[in-house]
C-alpha cells in the first residue's frame, strides 16, 4: 500500500464513508468515578474527528481505550467491524501522536521515521519509498540526515507524525499534540495537521480542549462534559446550533438570558427574555408553555446602533456600559432592560461609535438565536482571553 492508495478524505463527496471505528455503548468506571459513560458514535474512515472537551470530561480515556491502553468497563470498540475491546495496543491498527513526541534521539530523522516498517520486516526499497514520501507530505525532506535535536518544535513534530503515518494506520490517534508548541507555531501547525491529513486519506482523531483548533482542522466534533457526549456536529453545527447550554457556553463566546415561554402556535414560540416579549422560530428546545430554557445569542451576531436600521431584526433598548476598541471590532457590554448584560462584537467604524452611557437599540436576527432547555448556570465557566475576539470562523472545513 502506498499513500496514493489510501482513502482520500472528500469533504464534498454526496456518499456517506464506512465507518473505520465504532464506539458502542462505552463506559469507563475507575473504581467509583464514571470517567466515560455510554459514547456511542462512529468515526468514518478519511475523517479528521475531535474530541473537544474541559479537563476530566473523559475525551483522552477514550481516546486511551480506543488506542487499547484502558480497557472498557462495559460496551465495545470495533475497529472496521472488528471488536478489539481486549485487543492489546500493538495488535491494533491505530497509532498514536503524543504531546511529548519521543524521538529517538541518536537515529537521524529518516531513521525515526524507518523505525516502524523495519521493525514489520518490510523491504528495504519498501522502506525507502515510504520514508522518503512521508519526508516529502511533511515538507522535510533536507532535513533527512539530522538528530531530533537539531530541529525546531514544529519541525519535531511533523516527524512525530511521519513516523506514526508510515505503517499506514487505519486510524491515527492524536492526543493534544500541540500543547506543548507556542501560541503562533500552534496556530500554523493546525494548517499543517489538516493539509497532512487531507494528503494521506488516513482517519485522524484528535483530542484537544481548545476550541479554536478543534474548529480550524475537524470535520467533526464530538463535545464531551463530565464523561458524557453532549453533541457531535460539525464545527457550523455546534458553533450555530448548539443542542445544550453547556455546548453553546463552552463553544466561542455567547449571550445566555434566561428565557420562559409564554405561548406557542404553530412554529413560532413566544418567550419572555431580557425584559421582553420575542416571538422565535421554534427550534425544537421542546419547551413547553410556563418551562423556563436559555436563550442564545452570538457576540459577533448583535448589532448595535443608535436606533434600529432592519425591521426584520429583533430589537430592545440597551444601555453601553462599556466599549473596548479591538482593532477590527469594538466590543461593548451592554445591560439589557431587565438589567441582565449582554456583549456584542461589532465592526469598527471611523465615527459614530455609541459610548458608555448612550442607550441603543440591540438587535439580532431570528436566524440568530436558539432556544435551548436547561439553565444559563449549565454553561461552563470558561476564563476567557479579552483579546480573544469571536469572529464567525466557522467552515465546515
Amino acid at each position: 500500500m502506498t499513500l496514493a492508495d489510501a482513502p482520500t478524505a472528500d469533504s464534498t463527496a454526496p456518499a456517506p464513508r464506512r465507518a473505520v471505528i465504532e464506539i458502542d455503548k462505552v463506559s469507563k468506571v475507575f473504581t467509583d468515578f464514571v470517567a466515560v459513560e455510554h459514547a456511542d458514535f462512529t468515526i468514518a474512515e478519511g475523517e479528521f474527528f475531535s474530541m473537544l472537551g474541559p479537563s476530566g470530561c473523559g475525551k483522552t480515556t477514550t481516546l486511551r481505550m480506543i488506542a487499547g491502553f484502558e480497557t472498557p468497563t462495559s460496551g465495545s470498540i470495533r475497529l472496521e467491524g472488528k471488536d478489539v475491546s481486549q485487543v492489546p495496543p500493538h495488535k491494533r491498527d491505530v497509532n498514536t501522536v503524543f504531546q511529548q513526541y519521543a524521538l529517538f534521539p541518536h537515529m537521524n530523522v529518516w531513521d525515526n521515521i524507518a523505525y516502524g516498517p523495519r521493525a514489520k520486516g518490510l523491504p528495504k526499497d519498501e522502506v525507502a519509498k515510504r520514508v522518503d514520501e512521508l519526508l516529502a507530505v511533511v515538507k522535510l525532506s533536507d532535513f533527512a540526515k539530522r538528530r531530533p535535536a537539531q530541529l525546531s518544535g514544529g519541525q519535531q513534530q511533523r516527524i512525530a507524525l511521519a513516523r506514526a503515518l508510515v505503517n499506514y494506520p487505519k486510524a491515527l490517534l492524536l492526543d493534544e499534540p500541540l500543547g506543548a508548541l507556542d501560541l503562533k507555531l500552534r496556530q500554523s501547525m493546525q494548517l499543517e495537521l489538516k493539509r497532512i491529513q487531507r494528503e494521506v486519506g488516513i482517519t485522524f482523531i484528535f483530542v484537544t480542549h481548545d476550541q479554536e483548533e478543534a474548529l480550524t482542522m475537524s470535520d467533526r466534533i464530538a463535545v464531551m462534559n463530565k464523561g458524557r457526549v453532549e453533541q457531535i456536529g460539525s464545527p457550523r453545527e455546534i458553533y450555530d446550533r448548539p443542542a445544550t447550554v453547556f455546548v453553546a457556553g463552552f463553544i466561542g463566546q455567547a449571550n445566555l438570558w434566561p428565557a420562559v415561554v409564554t405561548a406557542r402556535n404553530g412554529t413560532t414560540t413566544t418567550i419572555e427574555v431580557a425584559g421582553r416579549r420575542l416571538d422565535v422560530s421554534d427550534d425544537g428546545s421542546g419547551l413547553g408553555v410556563g418551562e423556563s430554557g436559555t436563550f442564545m445569542v452570538r457576540p459577533e451576531r448583535m448589532y448595535v446602533e443608535p436606533q434600529l436600521s432592519d425591521p426584520e431584526r429583533w430589537t430592545v433598548d440597551a444601555v453601553v456600559t462599556e466599549m473596548v476598541f479591538q482593532g477590527p471590532v469594538v466590543r461593548y457590554e451592554l445591560r439589557m432592560p431587565d438589567g441582565s448584560g449582554a456583549v456584542a462584537h461589532v465592526p469598527a467604524r471611523r465615527d459614530g461609535l455609541p459610548i458608555p452611557g448612550d442607550t441603543v437599540a440591540a438587535s439580532w436576527s431570528d436566524e440568530s438565536s436558539v432556544l435551548l432547555r436547561g439553565s444559563p448556570d449549565l454553561a461552563p465557566r470558561v476564563e476567557l482571553d479579552p483579546t480573544d475576539v469571536a469572529t464567525d470562523a466557522t467552515s465546515d472545513n
